[in-house]
This record gives C-alpha cells, sequence and structure tokens, in this order.
C-alpha cells in the first residue's frame, strides 16, 4: 500500500458533486454506487474499515433513487454512497435516517472497537484491526476508526460518526480528513449521560455542510463572504508548492481522486510554519509567534524511544479552584436540557477576519511538540488567509482537566456531585471567553497516532473531551503531516449551535 491524501478538495467523488450529476441525469446512482462497492472490495481487505457491507440493498436503492431522478423528485443526496458508524443499528440514528431519507444510500457498516482493551483509539473490522490509511502499522483513532479510514481512503465521501469523547475529531485528525461533532443535545442519541453528540467525517467540506443541513434542517450555503486578501492568486495549504505531486494514502483504490495533502510535499518534511505571506498588522499572540523553530519527534524507525511525561491514573472529581478571572459570571448550576444555539455577537469586519483564540494547551494538557508545531501552523495560515484575526485574552485560557468528571459521569455508582461541579466551572469560563471571541482553536490530538498495541500512559481525548462536558460544537480540520507521515488536526470550537460559523471556516480553508 502507497501513502495518501484525500484532505479537502472536491472531485466527483465529494457527495455533493455526485448528488448534483445523479439528480441533473449525468450519472445514475446504480453507478456511483457500484464504483464504491468496488473500492470497498478491492481495498477493504488491507483497510479492514468495514464490518458489514449491504452490495444488494445498496443497489436496490440506488435503482430506486435514479426513478426518483427521473421523475423529477430526487433528494439534496441523491446517489451519495455513505457509511454508518457500528452495525446495522447505526442505521436506526437520526442523522442516517435523515441522510438515507435525503437520498444518499448506506452502503455498509464501520468499525469501532472491539472487545479487550480499555483504550478505545482503534477499530474491529471484517478483516482484523483496522489500519491507518497513511501507515498501516498506526491506528486511526476511535472509536470511528472504519468511519475515518473509509473517507480517508476514498472508499465513501461521508460516513456517520458518534462522538462521546473525541470519537469523532481524533480518527478525523489522524486519518488526514474533517470530522464534525455537532452541538450536544441538538440532534437525538441514546446517551443518558449526554456527553454523546453525533456527526460526520468528511473530505469536502461542502459535504460537511450539505449534512448539517440535511439533519438539521438548516440552510445549505456558506453563511460568510470567503476571506481571501486581495490580489491572492490560486490559495494553497501551508507550504505546498504548485507543482507538488498529488499522492494517495496507502490502500486507496486507483479510481478514487487523488489530493493534494496539507501541508507535506510528499517527499519532503512536514511544514511547521506558514509559507512567508505578509501577515496582517495586528501581530498574533505570543504563543503563536512563527518565529519560533518546531521541534521535531523522534523518529521511530531510528529506534530512538519516544519519550513522553506520564499521565497520572484516573482520580475521584475533586472540587475545582475558584476562577481566576475577576468578571467572571456568577457560578450557574449546569443545564440538563439540549444547548440552545448562542446569541450571535455583532459579525466581525470581513477585513479583519473572525475573532478566535489560540490555546495550546486549554490550561491543563500536555501536547507533543509536533503536533502541537502542526496545529499552530494551521492556525497561523487561517490568519494569514484573512478567515481569522487571532486575538490575545487578558489571560490565558484556564480550564480544569474534565478526566475526573467525564470519567465519574460514565462510571456506574459514582457521586456526579463534584464533576457537576467541575463541569459547571469549565462552562463559566468557557462562558466568558465566548463572550470575547467566536472560536476557540487548539490543537486536536495531543499525540500522533500510536501503534496497533495500544497509546500506552497517555489519553489521546485530551483536548476533545472538555467539549463534550460543555456540549459545544466542535470541528477537526486536516493540519499536516508529521515527520513520520502521520497526518494531524487542528481543532475550532464555536458557542453552542454555531455550526455554521465552524462549517464556513471549514470551506474557506478548502478554498
Amino acid at each position: 500500500m502507497e501513502p495518501v491524501n484525500h484532505a479537502m478538495t472536491c472531485t466527483m467523488d465529494c457527495a455533493h458533486e455526485i448528488a448534483a450529476a445523479v439528480r441533473s441525469g449525468v450519472t445514475r446512482a446504480v453507478d456511483a454506487v457500484s464504483a464504491a462497492l468496488d473500492r470497498i472490495e478491492r481495498t477493504d481487505p488491507a483497510l479492514s474499515a468495514f464490518t458489514e457491507v449491504w452490495a444488494d440493498e445498496a443497489l436496490r436503492r440506488a435503482a430506486e433513487v435514479d426513478a426518483e431522478a427521473r421523475a423529477g423528485s430526487a433528494g439534496p443526496l441523491a446517489g451519495v454512497p455513505f457509511a454508518v458508524k457500528g452495525r446495522r443499528g447505526g442505521l436506526r440514528a437520526a442523522d442516517a435516517r435523515a441522510l438515507a431519507g435525503a437520498g444518499a444510500i448506506p452502503v455498509g457498516a464501520t468499525s469501532v472497537p472491539g472487545p479487550g482493551t480499555a483504550w478505545q483509539t482503534w477499530g474491529l473490522g471484517r478483516y482484523g484491526r483496522t489500519v491507518n490509511p497513511w501507515r498501516a502499522d498506526r491506528t486511526p483513532g476511535g472509536s470511528s476508526a472504519g468511519a475515518a479510514a473509509a473517507v480517508a481512503a476514498g472508499l465513501v465521501p461521508l460516513a456517520t460518526g458518534a462522538d462521546g469523547a473525541g470519537s469523532i475529531r481524533i480518527p478525523a485528525a489522524w486519518c488526514g480528513v474533517l470530522g464534525l461533532k455537532t452541538t450536544n443535545g441538538r440532534l437525538p442519541v441514546s446517551d443518558p449521560t449526554g456527553l454523546t453528540a453525533p456527526g460526520v467525517l468528511a473530505r469536502c467540506p461542502g459535504d460537511a455542510a450539505l449534512y448539517w443541513s440535511v439533519v438539521s434542517g438548516a440552510p445549505p450555503g456558506d453563511p460568510l463572504p470567503l476571506r481571501v486578501p486581495p490580489g491572492t492568486p490560486t490559495v494553497r495549504p501551508p507550504g505546498l508548492a504548485s507543482d507538488t505531486p498529488t499522492v494517495r494514502p496507502a490502500g486507496l483504490a486507483s479510481d478514487a481522486p487523488a489530493l493534494r495533502p496539507t501541508g507535506l510535499a510528499p517527499s519532503g518534511p512536514a511544514v511547521h510554519s506558514p509559507d512567508p505571506a505578509p501577515r496582517a498588522p495586528a501581530a498574533p499572540p505570543p504563543d503563536l509567534a512563527p518565529s519560533a523553530p518546531a521541534p521535531h519527534s523522534p523518529n521511530p524507525a531510528s529506534g530512538a524511544p519516544t519519550l513522553r511525561p506520564p499521565v497520572p491514573a484516573p482520580r475521584a472529581p475533586t472540587v475545582p479552584p475558584p476562577d481566576p478571572a475577576p468578571d467572571a459570571p456568577s457560578p450557574q448550576p449546569p443545564d440538563p436540557a439540549p444547548h440552545a444555539p448562542s446569541p450571535r455577537p455583532p459579525s466581525p469586519n470581513p477585513a479583519s477576519g473572525i475573532p478566535a483564540l489560540w490555546s495550546p494547551d486549554l490550561g491543563f494538557a500536555t501536547p507533543d511538540p509536533e503536533p502541537l508545531a502542526l496545529a499552530r501552523a494551521a492556525a497561523l495560515r487561517l490568519a494569514d488567509l484573512g478567515v481569522l484575526r487571532l486575538t490575545a485574552p487578558p489571560a490565558a485560557l484556564r480550564l480544569v482537566d474534565p478526566a475526573p468528571a467525564w470519567l465519574a459521569l460514565r462510571t456506574p455508582g459514582a457521586d456526579p456531585a463534584p464533576a457537576h461541579r467541575l463541569r459547571a466551572t469549565n462552562d463559566r469560563r468557557l462562558a466568558t471567553l465566548f463572550s470575547r471571541t467566536e472560536l476557540l482553536l487548539t490543537p486536536a490530538v495531543p499525540l500522533a497516532p500510536h501503534g496497533h498495541d495500544g497509546p500506552g500512559d497517555r489519553y489521546s481525548t485530551e483536548l476533545t473531551w472538555a467539549f463534550n462536558l460543555s456540549g459545544h460544537p466542535a470541528i477537526t480540520l486536516p493540519a499536516g503531516f508529521d515527520d513520520d507521515g502521520c497526518p494531524a488536526g487542528l481543532q475550532l470550537v464555536a458557542p453552542h449551535g454555531r455550526e455554521d460559523l465552524l462549517l464556513a471556516v471549514a470551506r474557506q480553508w478548502r478554498a
């Protein structure tokens, strides 16, 4: 198998283009589904992204969609093959039902972790452990392991996921695709703790936006103007030369579209800083100073050990420290009701970008140098493009480590009171932050994809599960590749109900 990047480009294998072609009669749903099934048959024995494939049912439904297209009644996702997380029960999820109702065709179920491990960053498919499409000796992440691998390898353009601690965002980052976690409570999901939210994995930002439009009823389209500085010719991901050849992820079917990697010439080192295009007059916060060299992690191929600081064992929730900010709102108990969309602040001046705050660690995490540097470079690139305006807060964001609260809420019989107090503290701090800015940026995952023997003593969820507790929507965007050829991701977090803002930024990043 040979490495691949399906990151952020649109081809006929993007969902919205397939649907447009099927609705207009340029192609047939049967052809689109047959091509996907053929790619799965040829590639999945090496990838093991699927637990089940429903070829006969998918082709029967595709013929029905073709009849709907001829009658002029085809839906907005007519003929789009997609995968559901888990087994056949994934078809009962609200978002899967909405996609199928819009004309998309489920072709199979994707792998999730099997029994035998406490860690969830792997998948067990029909042919064994699911492998990362970029490096077969690494895991794709989890628990939406097969969904991320299938999308990254070009088997399907869309796959549903569920995110209870980072289960969409982590595999999206490690497989180099987009992963959207929706606002907790906006879509129905069977999780009595309220920590899980549905979402999608996609290669094309426009496809993620179409998913959200279909499952939420939100109007389609980009709600923000494209903020590319005047005179900018073709915008490319950081460090990508115009003559950079396209590459493919390991195991990618030969007829799947080959896309350019984000921030990596395929034969060169990972790019750790943006290109030298002039920045906006406002200087980035000190932590984002572009002059700092990006450290490199040891290369496992050289035999040098990768040293990682130990993570303390899970502990019982404790009463969090008082908020450091004197102007923080008065304490409020956690709201058990679904999160309503936050009031929208005044729209920023398009010339200055969307106000955004960069946090390398949320005040408690310990990200490794290389994923941190790649995410930082991606944040700077968004500022270079005029999409974001990076702001310096009065004080660094300092959330309380959510691990004790998350673990307590998921442990039957545990006392939830300390967890609710911790959650309320972080909720107040995030409310203060989002009263001053519109987006929060962090690395998506604090470490690179680990091997199939497990993550050791690290939590890959360090930077993601805080937003399952708080309920905020978040998205992972591809942020380039490390020196081992593994993808990394940038996480964007928005106020409750602002999926549109995340998707608009994603579309501009792709452009």
